[in-house]
């Protein structure tokens, strides 16, 4: 299994690769996409070898935490409609508290340093990028190609 997948989630596969008998805790953690502000999908774009870097750092800095764990990860890129998960994280320990702790360690990292944009799809047409801190970059469908544009500051 690859960390970044353009097909939809296995989340088999994500706990193929943490469960065992000796982890008797498994966590399991689905990011989906929401329809807020009527939102259709989200198109998510990241330069794979750089992606795959930074997860491999944050996934071997979860194993160092927590040394009897097992963590992995899933990242969608392309067009994710509503509905579906956009990112799977399952955690394995001997007790559910490290899973727990593992799988949260792991998602809030991600937000904050993994090379993945998400363009979000209006269902007016419009889409808007969001920044890695959240906040909305409007865009506007151009005349000529369809494509949107950047709105000025």
């Amino acid at each position: 299994m690859t960390y970044l997948s353009r097909n939809p989630l296995a989340v088999d596969s994500l706990l193929a690769r943490v469960q065992s008998p000796e982890r008797g805790g498994t966590c399991v953690f689905l990011g989906t996409v929401r329809s807020d502000d009527d939102v259709t999908g989200i198109d998510y774009s990241a330069y794979d070898d750089m992606a795959v870097a930074e997860i491999e750092r944050i996934l071997g800095e979860a194993q160092e935490r927590w040394v009897n764990a097992r963590v992995t990860l899933q990242h969608r890129l392309g067009l994710v409609p509503v509905g579906e998960a956009s990112i799977g994280i399952a955690a394995a320990a001997p007790h559910r508290d490290e899973a727990f702790a593992a799988c949260r360690y792991v998602i809030e990292e991600v937000k904050k340093r993994l090379p993945v944009w998400k363009k979000e799809l209006h269902a007016d047409g419009t889409t808007t990028w969001v920044d890695p801190s959240g906040r909305p970059h409007p865009l506007t469908p151009s005349p000529q190609s369809g494509e949107g544009e950047r709105i000025p500051r």
